[in-house]
């Protein structure tokens, strides 16, 4: 019994930290690419604290939650990436990147 629950306690270990490394992970989004400046700009119009420093290095809140908005929506999409955080369909990945940039409404 202690094996096992060794064993369940270390996967989960593990798949814990695999996740944390594979967030500060995102694609780099393109130079240019104006859904991602569409992002950042309607951010930092419509909530505080955007500009603040985020746990990912080098960027501001509002560049964290957009580079994890522009990756975690799929490929195809074509909205505005931080009017799809408010929906109820884009509530998931709102959290995700959220928690991730360390910037939630808490």
């Amino acid at each position: 019994m202690n094996k096992f629950l060794s064993t369940l306690v270390s996967a989960f270990v593990l798949s814990a930290a695999t996740s944390a490394i594979a967030a500060d992970e995102y694609n780099q989004v393109p130079a240019g690419d104006q859904q991602y400046a569409s992002c950042i700009a309607y951010s930092n119009r419509n909530y505080e604290g955007g500009n603040d420093r985020s746990p990912v290095r080098g960027q501001t809140k509002a560049q964290a939650f957009c580079t994890c908005m522009w990756n975690e929506t799929p490929d195809d999409f074509r909205g505005g990436l931080a009017k799809f955080a408010e929906t109820a369909k884009g509530k998931s990945t709102n959290r995700i990147c959220e928690k991730h940039s360390d910037w939630s409404n808490d």
